[in-house]
Order: C-alpha cells, then sequence, then structure tokens
C-alpha cells in the first residue's frame, strides 16, 4: 500500500511538472521569445533579416565589406564621365573644404585648415598610405555638414557623413578615428580619442559587465542638439525603470530651459554606458561618433532614424545587429517593452552588432578604406594634377 502511494505522488509530481514545463514552453519559445501574439511582427522582422543576412567575407586588400558604399558614392563621378580640371576649380572657389594634393608621394595642404585637429585626423591615414598613393588632389571637408546638395550640380567633395537620398559628398572615415573627436568636458576634453585604443577598453569593459549582470533598462546621456530626442527624456521622467535618458549641457546650454525644464545631467563616460542592456544613439548635426562605441559595449543598440550615414553604417543591418526607431520615437516604448520581454533574442542581437564592428571595424578596415577611396578616385581625375605652390607640405606627426 505505502509502495502504491509512493508510485502515485511520483506520477502526480511528473503530472504537474510537464505541464509546467509545457506551460513555460507555451509563453516562451525554445529561444527565449515570448509567445505575445503583439510581438509576432518584430520576431517576423528579426527572423527575415538574419535569414536573408550574410556576413561579408573579410578581404582587407579590397575592403569587401563596405566596398557597396565606396561604388555608390562614386557612381555619379563615373557615369559623368570624370572630374574635369575646371569642374575641380570651381568647387575649390566654392569654399566648401580643404584643398589636398599628392604628388611624387608627398603630401600637400592649404595653409589653413577650419579645424586643425580634424584635418590632422584625416592626414594621418593618408600619410600612411601616401607611398602606394599616385599623384591626384581632392577636397576634403572637416564641417559637421555635408558640402554637395542634390539640388544643385554634383561637386567632388569628400565628407564624413551625409544623407544619401539628399547629398552626392564622397564619404571618408572620419578624423575622429584617429583624433580630433568632440570634446567633452570634463570627461573628454580633448575629444574621444584614438578607436584602437578605445576598442581594447571598451572590450575590457564590456566583459566586466555579461549580458546577465546588466542593468535591465536602457541609457541615453547627450545634449539636446535637436528636440527630436525629446519624447526619450520625457519617457524615461514618466517611467524611470524603463529607461534613464538626460539632457546634458553643451556649448549653447544657457538655462534649464534648454535641457526641457530640468537641469542638466553629468555626463557619463561611454565605459560607463556598459552595465545598461540597451543603448540608444541619435544623429547630432550629423551622423553620431558614439554609435560604433556603443556596439563595443555588447549591449543592444537602438538606433533612432536612418537616414544620416557614416562609410560603415549601410553594412549594419536592421534587426540583425541592432534595433531601428523611427525618427520620431512613437514606438520607442514598444521596442523597449519587446526587448525586455523577449531577453535572449535581445541578445543575440547584442552580440551579432558587438561581433561585427569588432571584426570589421578595426584600424586597419578603416586604413584600407582609405586607401581604395584615393585610388579609386584618382582613376576619375581626368587630368593630371600639378604642384600648387600656395599650399604646404604635411610630414607625419613623429617626423616634424
Amino acid at each position: 500500500m505505502a509502495n502504491t502511494s509512493i508510485f502515485l505522488v511520483s506520477v502526480f509530481v511528473c503530472v504537474l511538472l510537464v505541464s509546467c514545463a509545457a506551460n513555460d514552453e507555451d509563453e516562451n519559445n525554445s529561444n527565449g521569445a515570448s509567445r505575445d501574439p503583439k510581438w509576432t511582427p518584430y520576431l517576423q522582422n528579426i527572423d527575415t533579416a538574419v535569414s536573408a543576412y550574410t556576413d561579408c567575407e573579410q578581404d582587407i586588400r579590397e575592403c569587401s565589406c563596405y566596398k557597396d558604399t565606396l561604388n555608390k558614392d562614386l557612381k555619379v563621378w563615373k557615369d559623368r564621365g570624370g572630374i574635369t580640371k575646371e569642374l575641380f576649380q570651381k568647387t575649390l572657389e566654392q569654399n566648401v573644404g580643404t584643398h589636398y594634393q599628392i604628388i611624387r608621394h608627398k603630401l600637400y595642404r592649404s595653409k589653413e585648415c577650419m579645424f586643425p585637429a580634424r584635418c590632422s585626423g584625416a592626414e594621418h591615414f593618408i600619410l600612411k598610405l601616401i607611398n602606394r598613393l599616385p599623384d591626384m588632389e581632392f577636397i576634403i571637408n572637416t564641417r559637421d555638414y555635408p558640402q554637395s546638395p542634390k539640388y544643385v550640380d554634383p561637386r567632388p567633395v569628400f565628407s564624413f557623413s551625409k544623407v544619401d537620398s539628399q547629398m552626392y559628398d564622397i564619404m571618408y572615415p572620419a578624423w575622429t578615428f584617429w583624433e580630433g573627436g568632440p570634446a567633452v568636458w570634463p570627461i573628454f576634453p580633448t575629444g574621444l580619442g584614438r578607436w584602437d585604443l578605445f576598442r581594447e577598453t571598451l572590450f575590457k569593459e564590456a566583459e566586466k559587465w555579461p549580458w546577465e549582470k546588466k542593468h535591465n533598462k536602457a541609457l541615453f546621456r547627450g545634449s539636446r542638439t535637436s528636440a527630436e530626442r525629446d519624447p526619450l527624456v520625457l519617457l524615461s521622467r514618466a517611467e524611470p525603470d524603463l529607461v534613464d535618458a538626460q539632457y546634458t549641457k553643451n556649448q549653447a546650454w544657457k538655462s534649464d530651459k534648454d535641457t526641457l525644464g530640468e537641469p542638466p545631467a553629468k555626463e557619463i563616460p561611454l565605459e560607463e554606458h556598459c552595465p545598461y542592456k540597451y543603448l540608444f544613439n541619435f544623429r547630432g548635426v550629423a551622423a553620431s561618433f558614439r554609435l560604433k562605441h556603443l556596439f563595443l559595449c555588447k549591449s543592444l543598440v537602438f538606433h533612432v532614424g536612418d537616414e544620416w550615414l557614416e562609410f560603415f553604417y549601410p553594412s549594419l543591418k536592421p534587426w540583425v545587429h541592432y534595433i531601428p526607431v523611427r525618427k520620431d520615437l512613437s514606438n520607442v516604448k514598444e521596442l523597449i517593452e519587446f526587448v525586455k520581454e523577449n531577453d535572449n533574442v535581445a541578445k543575440e542581437i547584442a552580440e551579432r552588432g558587438f561581433q561585427y564592428i569588432w571584426d570589421h571595424l578595426r584600424m586597419e578596415d578603416v586604413e584600407c578604406y582609405w586607401k581604395k577611396l584615393l585610388l579609386e578616385y584618382s582613376k576619375l581625375l581626368k587630368y593630371k594634377p600639378k604642384r600648387n605652390p600656395d599650399l604646404k607640405l604635411m610630414q607625419p606627426k613623429d617626423e616634424l
């Protein structure tokens, strides 16, 4: 009788366990995705994007991960049969950037540069390649805003960022990969610093904060460069457990009115973003320099809007590497709730985003893009440039 009772209890417990497991399985599928039907469209977006995605095959000689961007940027000049001396001279006279020449493997530049550290950041890469580059001349725009709008004839000018549908500018890897990044007082008084060194710093910080230890909320710190960011800050004030988004000071700050009616928050170093699961990226005046850094925290990046680009942006795919957010933030609360309820799915996207930047945006990839850009651009010049005596010789800093 005792044995029969034990057997029946055992069967009852087993049935309960199976039932509970079935209920758990019904609530969340095998990869941790919620079965709540309201998340189905997002999960389908992710499945479709991941199924269609193939990681690029790295060829450091050809910059294969970014060749489509380069080809697209140069297409207008190929279609027009190249760049004439007259057009180049006309563009110079429009004061859209700094004039450079490469003559017999030496680099020459206009005596004045609007932003010396930005010019220096670009020159670092050109000077590393100088012995492999033919004679040419080009114009580098170091302003934040691009200089070749599509409502006028195209101008042969290099810019770090653009809206592809609105500008003809030829994108180049920004000066910030080496120096001249935005100064953020007091945490980055001289700029963000070299990308290769910051990569290692963020990697080490991310190791301290594995996914399971991260705070289960979103984070944003930045100045109010536009009102586009307001809905996230207001959401943070209404639901602080969901997101911590606060405005900081910038050069234009005069009163709390400039930070949406509250005192400005303290800046948070990029390394201190890593304890949070979800990190927001907004454009600034143009594309934001912070995007590539956020991925290296191994956190899930929420990228707001899709218009502004740097050369590497098109190779990052929504739902594969990051969560795309509407420019007006009308879906932002729902997206945060979605990732919180689909933790494993969120973690997988975060891991893919980190891995892409870690594997394919190394300093050698940046150098490769500079080389390929200048070599392909030089083929489009329909004349052989002659040494301009008004330009000064530029040398690597360690050779001065």
